[in-house]
């Protein structure tokens, strides 16, 4: 997912957003440990989304704006 497309939701969305992201990167390391898991750079998205979710909540909290290119 692009940060753009993460900024132009609420904080309520983002806050959803990355309970879910948790979640499925929780299932993913219980399925690769189980090995029922093949696609394993699922968790590297999943990290990488919740790494940008978390950066954009942390710019609104500090009032922090950001251009769009």
């Amino acid at each position: 997912m692009k940060a753009q497309e993460i900024r132009d939701k609420s904080n309520e969305e983002l806050q959803q957003m990355l309970q879910e992201r948790q979640e499925s990167l929780m299932r993913f390391r219980f399925n690769l440990v189980t090995g029922r898991e093949e696609n394993v750079r699922a968790a590297r998205n999943a990290r990488k989304d919740i790494a940008r979710i978390k950066t954009i909540l942390r710019e609104r909290e500090l009032g922090i704006q950001r251009k769009a290119k």
